[in-house]
């Protein structure tokens, strides 16, 4: 996009351009748009925009003393540059600019305004006190090659049932593969949305990326399993995160969404001497919601097993919990295959430590059995042989 001196600029972040991008390409469907001070007002206090369920007005109130000077002097038709980076990414034309209270902001998305919750805190310190509606364009490429690829994919098979699965595979585990098999049972094409945070993160999402893809066309049906980014904006962060996913998942081309039962989006309530959810208040989303239950590893049953299914107590179970098994990665332990499958543990222990060993082919040829053949071997062929040496139980 050109440059244009003319325009005085608002400056935004890549997390704001993004989700201006979402509504724009039609993934937040019935919101398309940024919304005046009546629409604004309405939606926060109904949860409902044009006669569909959205959990909250969708402004754009960047913060700052630059941005704050700008939107005060702003006139309804000036036309303002978007910044990112010091680079124009796009334009809006003024239509209304209005006051709002950050705190109550937060608390539409989290759920609180205690600034002991990481989103709270973060979001506040990039939300400034006045919102700015209007026509606006932005230039990111990604969302609109993402449908690009669902639609392409929908087509090559000529896929009926289209799933979707919101995954951050922080990191990816056992319990992922069985969901992920277990919804292709029921579906044409699985859509597996990771999750493309705008924090840092010690396993970033394309080492996150890349592990999906090797199991995908490694272990699964060809053509069937489709892995693709999802911008994981701080709209997403917030106790409405299960409508959001529903909302985006329907817009992607999906008629199904696939959840874990203990989703802290569900919220389960009593109303009227009855068990209620949030699938319960949801209205004009047009798409199967399904919940699964958690998994586990019993040592009883020697396989993956659901709680649901599963007769032996919890003192028999080993829990995938995504955060134990990350400390592990980040101490340099491989997990148990039971737990991470060797490949994938090869793949994020050789990313997280790069060249860790001083002189890996002599590790290689002592502890590893060989042809004889002298070979070149990488990090990764190492931690997989490793742990078939874990995996040995004659001396067990």
């Amino acid at each position: 996009m050109k440059s244009s001196r003319k325009n005085r600029a608002l400056f935004i972040d890549k997390e704001a351009l993004a989700t201006l991008a979402l509504a724009k390409e039609g993934i937040l469907s019935p919101v398309k748009g940024l919304m005046n001070k009546k629409e604004a007002d309405e939606v926060d206090k109904t949860g409902i925009y044009h006669n569909k369920t959205f959990p909250f007005s969708f402004i754009l109130a960047p913060g700052g003393k630059k941005n704050e000077k700008i939107l005060k002097e702003c006139k309804k038709g000036e036309t303002l540059d978007l910044v990112v980076d010091q680079k124009k990414v796009g334009e809006i034309r003024c239509e209304e600019v209005f006051k709002i209270d950050p705190k109550e902001r937060v608390k539409k998305i989290y759920g609180t305004d205690d600034m002991s919750h990481p989103g709270v805190t973060e979001t506040l310190k990039r939300l400034g006190q006045y919102a700015i509606s209007g026509e606006y364009r932005v230039e990111f490429d990604q969302i609109s090659v993402t449908k690009e690829r669902i639609k392409e994919a929908k087509k090559a098979i000529g896929a009926k049932n289209v799933t979707a699965i919101m995954m951050a595979a922080k990191p990816f585990h056992r319990a992922h593969e069985r969901l992920i098999r277990l919804t292709l049972e029921k579906s044409d094409l699985v859509v597996i949305f990771l999750l493309k945070p705008y924090s840092r993160d010690c396993l970033s999402y394309e080492v996150r990326y890349k592990v999906m893809d090797y199991f995908v066309k490694n272990f699964l049906p060809k053509n069937r399993v489709l892995v693709v980014p999802l911008e994981n904006t701080y709209i997403f962060a917030g106790f409405n995160e299960v409508i959001l996913d529903a909302i985006v998942a329907q817009n992607f081309g999906c008629n199904r969404l696939v959840i874990g039962k203990n989703h802290a989006g569900v919220g389960l309530y009593y109303d009227k001497n009855s068990i209620k959810s949030v699938f319960d208040t949801i209205k004009g989303i047009n798409i199967e919601i399904e919940t699964i239950s958690e998994f586990v590893y019993c040592n009883e049953c020697k396989t993956l097993v659901s709680t649901n299914t599963c007769p032996h107590g919890s003192h028999h179970h080993i829990s995938y919990h995504s955060e134990s098994i990350m400390e592990l990665f980040k101490l340099g332990i491989l997990p148990p295959a039971v737990l991470v499958r060797k490949e994938i543990s090869a793949i994020i222990l050789s990313e997280l430590f790069p060249a860790r060993f001083k002189n890996l082919e002599k590790l290689y040829y002592n502890f590893i059995p060989f042809s004889g053949i002298m070979e070149e071997h990488s990090e990764k062929d190492f931690y997989i042989e490793l742990m078939k040496l874990y995996q040995t139980t004659s001396l067990t």
